[in-house]
């Protein structure tokens, strides 16, 4: 099918976006559009707009903002963060494009299918959609994640892993396709039909595909640890992908000196497995690309200290110093890409 065959157009009509002069006729409202697809979108805050798409890759390009200041936020599918929230003053108008991917399940590989589409909600506190377009990309890099629960696109407030939070930074040509999946070790992630036999067939020449494994990896011991990373790079690699390995997410686990320097915060299991030192040794055996995740976000929990790093995991809201909160898993995407950044395997051109 060709490109401009897929193309959908959107003028949101929207109350809060429009504004009626003295004596303007009806239908003749400032701000109010009057383009093709209206029936796509529902809501003012948020405003959710449900396009009938295949599974695939698709950019996306969007106006906001109008004759009120808006501050108007994007996500896409499971609370895919694609947009930032961004300011609009009376006015003015701001053009962004995103590169999102689409299939189902469109979480986690192996919750609920959900909707079969694309989803787009425009949130924020006072959302200004003007204008939206939605048209097929099958060329876009990918840019595939294997992780777990501390990755993947969680599903429920106020969850939230890294790789729900890294497409906000990248501009349309990329796409993060997020396979991470909660509970899932080494050894499952192999295993499960849903999983990396699922993912691998979808790995294309040049993608990168980021592995983080460890949480789970609670009895694994280490000869079968770092043979089952190898198992996936060489498996990335067999289809012409670049496999980048991952170090975990620490836990928010400190000493009494306002350290982390202990098994529990730094991933060592039950067996006395280093996770984080056998991944750094087997990205040095397989010379393969490294994010030390470990390390970067062990500096910036130490940063902040015993009180305030609560707010980057749920340790408020649910007792819990392993999962991130939006605004950790945000922060730690960041630190993902720009780890990539410095060793160029992403292009500047595609980080917004």
């Amino acid at each position: 099918m060709k490109r401009t065959a897929m193309l959908v157009a959107l003028t949101a009509a929207v109350g809060c976006l429009t504004t009626v002069p003295a004596g303007a006729a009806p239908g003749q409202e400032t701000g109010r559009g009057h383009g093709s697809g209206l029936e796509h979108c529902t809501g003012t805050g948020p405003v959710v707009c449900h396009f009938d798409v295949a599974p695939g890759t698709y950019d996306v390009a969007v106006t906001l903002g109008g004759a009120p200041a808006g501050s108007t936020s994007v996500v896409a599918e499971t609370r895919r963060t694609l947009l930032a929230e961004t300011v609009t003053a009376p006015g003015q108008r701001a053009r962004r494009t995103f590169t999102v991917n689409v299939r189902t399940p469109e979480g986690e590989p192996t919750g609920p299918a959900g909707t079969p589409g694309l989803t787009l909600t425009f949130a924020g506190a006072a959302p200004a959609p003007a204008a939206v377009s939605v048209t097929p990309a099958p060329r876009a890099r990918q840019i595939l994640l294997v992780g777990d629960s501390t990755v993947c696109d969680q599903p429920g407030e106020p969850y939230s892993g890294w790789g729900q939070q890294l497409p906000q930074y990248l501009k349309r040509g990329a796409a993060v396709a997020n396979y991470g999946d909660s509970g899932e070790s080494s050894v499952s992630y192999l295993e499960n039909p849903a999983l990396f036999p699922a993912v691998r067939p979808l790995v294309r020449r040049g993608d990168l595909v980021l592995i983080q494994l460890a949480h789970n990896d609670k009895q694994t011991d280490a000869v079968s640890y770092r043979a089952n990373l190898t198992a996936l790079v060489e498996g990335v690699r067999a289809r012409g992908g670049r496999p980048v390995l991952v170090t975990p997410v620490v836990r928010r686990w400190f000493n009494a000196d306002a350290t982390l320097n202990n098994d529990t915060a730094l991933l060592v299991n039950g067996l006395g497995v280093n996770h984080p030192a056998e991944i750094r040794a087997l990205s040095v055996e397989l010379g393969t690309p490294l994010v030390d995740l470990t390390a970067l976000t062990k500096n910036r929990v130490e940063e902040l200290g015993p009180e305030a790093s609560k707010a980057l995991y749920l340790t408020a809201e649910k007792r819990d110093n392993t999962h991130t909160s939006v605004r950790g898993a945000t922060e730690y995407a960041r630190l993902v890409l720009d780890a990539l950044r410095e060793q160029r395997l992403m292009p500047e051109r595609l980080v917004r």
